[in-house]
């Protein structure tokens, strides 16, 4: 299988480009895209700004109908896939997963797209390291933070298919 990500940020891109080789193994093939910020859904699916700017959500419809028009000659003996990993961050998750699903619905032919919505800081959680933490995040709660010394396998985020 091959997987295209679209990641939000250059520290999530950097993440993921240690992370995805030890999930998905040699067996598959992916590219991680970072953007410059999430930004909005385009209510018309049409972006509000030039495709240069680089902002996730705002060029998200343009990414998923050029990346179904290409996976469509894959064939099914190397199925591809888009992953869409963003962070939550103020939004009502479930009005959030309601628009990137209304996304797929209105897109054709739409690939095969998962969206991977970080509930936490995803980076920051991953680090562990507290003292970095509270020095980016002054008003962050302790209480929150002592969970971030978890290990990977328990790193878990709320993947929602379209």
């Amino acid at each position: 299988m091959h997987l295209e990500i679209l990641v939000e940020d250059i520290s999530g891109k950097k993440m993921l480009e240690h992370l995805v080789p030890k999930i998905i193994g040699d067996r598959h093939t992916f590219n991680i895209h970072s953007f410059r910020g999430i930004g909005k859904l385009p209510k018309d699916l049409k972006p509000k700004t030039d495709a240069t700017k680089k902002i996730l959500l705002d060029q998200l419809p343009r990414q998923l109908a050029a990346y179904g028009k290409t996976f469509r000659g894959y064939g099914s003996d190397y199925p591809a896939a888009v992953v869409v990993v963003c962070d939550l961050d103020d939004r009502c998750l479930k009005k959030f997963v309601s628009e990137l699903r209304n996304i797929g619905g209105r897109i054709n032919p739409c690939p095969t797209t998962e969206f991977c919505i970080a509930i936490e800081e995803g980076e920051a959680w991953l680090l562990g390291d507290i003292p970095a933490v509270k020095k980016a995040y002054p008003k962050a709660k302790d209480g929150s933070l002592s969970g971030s010394q978890r290990n990977l396998s328990e790193f878990e985020e709320k993947v929602i298919h379209v």
